[in-house]
């Protein structure tokens, strides 16, 4: 990550319910109300690409991606948050163009696509008897690849499905298994507190949980209560733990921790888990 000063960049959404990724604009600043969320450079940048410096929320863009190029909506950030989701000065998450007319056509058919894949393999999934669950069909923006998400309990023989899907497609296809609580963060939803899910939301990763952070918490051990919408245990069990400075109710993203000492914390800005020592664990942030 580069020492120098930061580069612009703007908040990203791929789906209505999803969570916002942050891009870099590079060698440009955009002047819009507030989508701009990094600092701008010590002059004032030259109009080379009016289309871009107009960017505005709810503006379609195209950007890179560890995958490839995507569409996405523009869409604003929180000023305070910027020193976090700023992203490293080398990152390859980076806006290209702004998205044209054709851009969302060509999206809005492979969206179609998309649908009618996942239609199908439901449908051969059970012809075939596999004992897994299909999840979501993805198409990259550039049409190379359809990739199929799905959930299974071990590993499943899928070789006769995937012939069956590339011969229908005459396209490329991809398998990836995911756990359940990938699944439910790629679904979204609402959980039992009327709020979109954390983990669709602003979790970047999933921390451990065990029922011993319910007990802790003198909350009833009802699996019902306590399991969220992946079946799992829920991921806010963590947040009214003790921080990594003792404080009860504290909230666990207060302090950054190594997930897997006694007292455990989420992400956060550092500082330990609380437990290790004055010297840490050596895996505390």
């Amino acid at each position: 990550m580069s020492s120098g000063p930061s580069r612009p960049f703007v908040s990203v959404k791929f789906s209505p319910a999803g969570r916002t990724y942050s891009f870099l604009l590079p060698e440009l600043a955009l002047d819009g109300d507030g989508v701009a969320i990094g600092p701008a450079p010590a002059s004032p940048p030259v109009p080379t690409n009016p289309p871009m410096s107009a960017l505005s929320h709810g503006d379609k863009v195209i950007v890179q991606t560890a995958d490839g190029r995507a569409l996405g909506t523009v869409t604003r950030a929180v000023p305070v948050l910027a020193a976090r989701k700023c992203p490293p000065a080398d990152s390859e998450l980076q806006v290209v163009r702004r998205a044209t007319r054709d851009d969302v056509v060509t999206r809005l058919k492979q969206q179609q696509r998309e649908r009618d894949a996942q239609r199908i393999c439901l449908m051969k999934i059970r012809e075939r008897g596999l004992a897994m669950k299909l999840a979501r069909v993805e198409q990259l923006f550039d049409g190379s690849r359809l990739i199929f998400y799905y959930t299974a309990e071990g590993r499943v023989d899928f070789r006769e499905l995937v012939r069956d899907l590339a011969a229908h497609f005459r396209i490329r296809i991809e398998m990836r298994q995911i756990g359940v609580r990938d699944e439910a963060r790629m679904l979204g939803g609402y959980g039992s507190c009327g709020r979109p899910l954390c983990c669709t939301t602003f979790l970047q990763s999933f921390e451990p949980i065990s029922i011993k952070m319910a007990k802790q918490q003198n909350l009833s051990l009802n699996p019902s209560k306590l399991s969220g919408m992946c079946g799992r245990l829920k991921c806010c069990l963590r947040y009214e733990l003790p921080n990594g400075k003792g404080v009860k109710h504290g909230g666990c993203a207060d302090e950054g921790g190594c997930g897997t000492c006694s007292n455990p914390t989420g992400p956060g800005g550092g500082g330990g888990c609380g437990t290790c020592g004055s010297g840490g664990c050596g895996t505390c942030g």
